[in-house]
């Protein structure tokens, strides 16, 4: 990390008499720390740390390494510095650092200085303390096929209890009789269980009155499948070695009868169907269609049920080398595949390293393809990635010598960017066709599925179905490469000829589509942006406008489901009630004659409704950040058929949790309403002064402010040590709100949300005197990592510590289709037709020279989204410009941060204690978790 404590924006004492600062003296020496003044007639009274209010005078506590940067003689055999180390404490008045977990603040209540972070507080209410303090927040209900009903586990302080409802009598009942259940299974398992301990386990109904569950005993037996381990064990004994057998816990099976609730064991128990990754599997069962060295395969369905067998109880590599013994019929389909022009999904080479690439090459491999729903043909998007340039991750660790991961990865204003191609597949005629659009240049092509309802447990393999009934006609959709044009189009199935384009929008900047409906008289549901808000329109199928079915200034977010014979549609949709935050979501019953629209799920709260597939009930679990969730049973009237459950949180309020506090500000512009979560300390004193840190998340496309309750998360923990935590919204985020909203930030990708949050930072420090105004961090991920070093480079008046994760700081060299989507490209035609595209973007590289703050830059070393080059320019340009600056990196980790989370949350933490709260104490160990591992197991 290198760089010592900085308070309030003021020069670091640490470093080498820089700024004017020059040493004054050094005082006492205590463990590794030594106290040392400095003086410097530059820096103004307010902007100096909070233990001094001289004005020539700041007080810093640093690593016992800087004690030769104050003087050159042992503080130890030096009179002079004793006599200086009685004038600090007489004239600054340094109290004696608070016990460890106690917080520090000067005489005007200012919360910093050393030992000022509550340690102590901040481990109680880490992340995943939390997560294990929470009980379940929300009904995740399984619906039952055969039946309107379903099932459903919830867990509160007194255990795990598993509901059925039947919405048809607006009931519900406990599905076991936990103690008796209890009973039966430890006689049965011989293991201990009591009915707060259920040890259930993959529950699935087979039908629609009996279910089937799984129990792992703690008896161990030998793995007799396995021939070849016995073979080397027998081979073993002979020879005298000692070698373990391969051994593994019991799984006890179970059938339950849910009228009589009675219980038997599965003796014969058969595993269900286990379908391979690989396999793609037609409607009628009778073909399976996958990819082999880049190519087209398939088998029948008599050869896939053998795979199926082979696969049968067995897990992994087993599964699939049981499946390498077989000698089954192939058929290749087509010739033409290659390298990155393959039909394979996985076609930019992205995710494994070129070894274990090479070394899978000849495997059968996932194909991303949509059937028609006769079964008779399949169409697929094929990219033809051939020109796209490499770019490559280097695997340091988890390998015997560190491996290449080579990918395809297109930046934005690149003349190669890949061509998709949408091809279609005649079974019966064993021939492919490509379809015949060459709409626009560097195009997108995506196919269009119809909806899919997909029961729990269902052995069916997952597959995606045409719109269309049969399989004369491909819906698909066509994009512009800028992102502003887009096309609805049907396409001939037998020549590959486009039949006739249904839907055409065009806008200036980019837009967001969802997948259509396609109703029973060939009618299609369409969302739009074109009247500036996210609308519901029927068209008929020629392509008029039969109705515009929604209206207002409200946001429609999606088709939940449709109801041709009710003439109704269910949509999702946000910002239409009155007096809520306009992100909170509610269900809508849509008439589809365009009569009208009515709330079903009405209540102040972030709503999430999920239907059974009549769409005749729906289960709505609503929350606020500051509410207890709840979750009840609605009819498709919208009327409460049943309450189900209320989250319990007594275990997190006995620890002394407490609720986060929404806020609402105005943007920079005066006029804009924007919407917050603060998070307090749980030791909160209203008469102190708190330094204040933002996460930050730019978008566009989302907004990462929480709606619903969630008591977990780093802001959480962060808050403890003692700040307050903020995140709000900016203009040019959520696409939940007006398009205008949403698109605000188009051709400023760098700078747009920046403005607000320096707008917001200044609301609430003067609409709270606990809020210190002058002591400011920032922190965020991805973009906001980008937008986090941003902040402190155009706002360096007002940010003070930044913390960026795996931002994307030079757009140029990110994923061309976010760059350019969100950012805009500009395309160019020559005289010869031939068209360009012209990109043009700020860096955050270009503003290195104007860091006046503490900034951490991190990133994962195989990063193949947000690519570590991003962070390593960031550094170079702050090298360049003679900025400190600290930089860390994460060891074998991708975009998120995966094992290293725990980790990676007390660096951020220690970072921000260190630079805003001024408590650099020495903590060389992360401790918090090494307490949650045990000593024996520590490396």
């Amino acid at each position: 990390m290198g760089s010592s404590p900085r308070s309030a924006g003021a020069a670091d004492s640490g470093r080498d008499a820089i700024h004017g600062w020059s040493p004054l003296a050094v005082a006492f020496e205590g463990g590794s720390d030594v106290a040392c003044v400095w003086f410097s007639p530059h820096i103004p009274s307010s902007r100096l740390p909070v233990s001094s209010k001289l004005s020539s005078m700041h007080l810093s506590f640093v690593r016992s390494s800087f004690v030769s940067r104050c003087s050159s003689t042992r503080v130890s055999t030096c009179p002079l510095l004793l006599v200086g180390a009685v004038l600090m404490a007489v004239v600054v008045g340094r109290p004696a650092a608070p016990a460890f977990g106690q917080e520090a603040a000067d005489e005007e209540g200012r919360v910093g200085g050393p030992g000022a972070a509550n340690y102590e507080l901040a481990e109680r209410f880490a992340p995943y303390k939390v997560e294990d303090m929470a009980y379940d927040l929300t009904v995740d209900l399984q619906w039952i096929e055969g039946r309107e009903g379903f099932w459903y586990d919830f867990e509160t302080a007194e255990g795990t209890r598993y509901w059925i409802v039947d919405p048809e009598d607006g009931t519900q009942r406990e599905l076991f009789d936990r103690e008796r259940l209890a009973s039966e299974l430890t006689r049965i398992t011989q293991d201990p269980w009591d009915a707060k301990h259920l040890p259930i386990e993959n529950i699935r109904f087979v039908d629609e009155n009996t279910l089937q569950f799984d129990v792992t005993s703690s008896q161990e037996v030998k793995d007799e499948d396995v021939e070849d381990v016995e073979e080397e064990q027998q081979k073993q004994d002979k020879e005298g070695a000692g070698a373990d057998e391969e051994t593994e816990q019991k799984v006890f099976h179970f059938e339950y009868d849910v009228t009589t609730q009675t219980l038997r064991e599965l003796e014969d128990y058969e595993e269900p169907d286990d379908h391979p990754d690989w396999a793609n599997v037609s409607p009628d069962g009778e073909t399976v269609v996958f990819a082999r060295n880049y190519d087209l395969w398939m088998m029948d369905g008599a050869a896939y049920e053998k795979v199926l067998d082979a696969r049968r109880g067995e897990d992994g590599e087993d599964a699939e080398e049981a499946v390498e013994e077989l000698d089954l019929e192939e058929t290749r389909l087509t010739e033409d595949g290659e390298k990155y022009y393959s039909y394979a999904a996985n076609n930019d080479g992205r995710g494994k390293t070129d070894t274990k690439k090479q070394e899978e090459k000849g495997e059968r491999k996932a194909v991303d393809i949509s059937w028609a729903k006769d079964s008779r043909r399949f169409a697929l998007v094929r990219s033809d990635l051939r020109d796209v340039e490499e770019l490559w991750v280097v695997h340091a660790t988890g390998n015997d010598r560190p491996e290449l991961e080579t990918f395809k990865y297109p930046m934005p204003g690149e003349d190669s960017v890949g061509r998709d191609e949408l091809w279609i597949y005649d079974l019966e005629a064993m021939e492919k066709t490509r379809v015949a659009d060459t709409g626009w240049t560097d195009q997108s092509l995506s196919i269009l599925d119809d909806r899919q309802f997909r029961y729990p447990g269902s052995e069916a393999p997952r597959r995606r179905v045409w719109l269309s009934e049969g399989s004369d006609a491909l819906w698909y959709e066509r994009h512009s490469r800028d992102r502003t044009k887009a096309d609805l189009v049907v396409a001939d199935a037998e020549t590959g000829e486009i039949e006739r384009t249904v839907v055409e929008e065009r806008f200036n900047k980019y837009f967001h589509t969802q997948r259509p409906e396609l109703l029973s008289n060939g009618d299609v549901l369409w969302l739009s942006e074109r009247d500036g808000w996210s609308h519901l329109y029927r068209y008929g199928s020629d392509g008029t406008v039969e109705a515009q079915l929604t209206e207002g200034d409200w946001h429609v977010d999606a088709v939940k489901a449709v109801d041709e014979e009710e003439g109704v549609a269910y949509v999702s949709g946000n910002g239409r009630e009155a007096g809520e935050d306009p992100y909170y979501d509610h269900l809508y019953r849509v008439q589809l004659d365009g009569s009208g629209v009515e709330l079903l799920n009405p209540g102040d709260a972030d709503h999430s409704a999920t239907m059974n597939e009549s769409a005749r009930f729906f289960v709505d679990n609503h929350s606020r950040v500051d509410t207890v969730p709840r979750a009840v049973l609605r009819n498709a009237e919208g009327e409460v058929v049943t309450e189900l459950q209320t989250a319990d949180l007594s275990s997190l309020n006995e620890a002394g949790w407490q609720m986060p506090e929404p806020f609402e500000v105005t943007a920079a512009d005066g006029v804009t309403d924007l919407h917050g979560v603060m998070y307090k300390p749980f030791d909160f004193d209203p008469e102190k002064e708190y330094p204040v840190i933002t996460y930050v998340y730019p978008g566009p496309q989302t907004e990462a402010v929480p709606k619903a309750f969630a008591p977990s998360g780093d802001e959480v923990g962060l808050a403890q040590l003692g700040f307050i935590v903020v995140v709000a919204g900016h203009r040019g985020g959520h696409p939940d709100r007006s398009r205008w909203y949403h698109t605000y930030g188009y051709g400023n990708l760098r700078d747009y949300p920046l403005a607000d949050k320096k707008a917001t930072i200044e609301q609430l420090a003067a609409r709270h005197d606990f809020i210190d105004g002058d002591r400011v961090g920032i922190y965020g991920h991805s973009g906001g990592g980008f937008l986090t070093t941003a902040s402190l480079l155009q706002y360096p008046d007002v940010f003070d510590v930044g913390v960026a994760s795996s931002g994307n700081h030079e757009n140029n060299v990110y994923n061309r289709w976010w760059a350019e989507t969100h950012h805009g490209v500009e395309p160019t035609e020559n005289d010869s037709g031939e068209v360009s595209f012209d990109f043009s973007i700020g860096k955050n590289s270009e503003l290195a020279g104007n860091l006046e703050g503490d900034l951490l830059l991190t990133t994962g070393t195989i990063d193949n989204n947000v690519h570590p080059a991003n962070t390593y320019r960031m550094a170079k340009a702050l090298i360049e410009a003679g900025k400190r600056f600290d930089l860390f990196v994460f060891p074998g980790q991708r975009h998120g941060y995966g094992s290293m989370d725990d980790y990676w949350f007390w660096l951020r933490a220690e970072y921000f204690a260190e630079h805003l709260l001024s408590d650099g104490r020495d903590r060389p160990n992360v401790a918090p978790l090494q307490q949650e591992t045990p000593a024996s197991e520590r490396p």
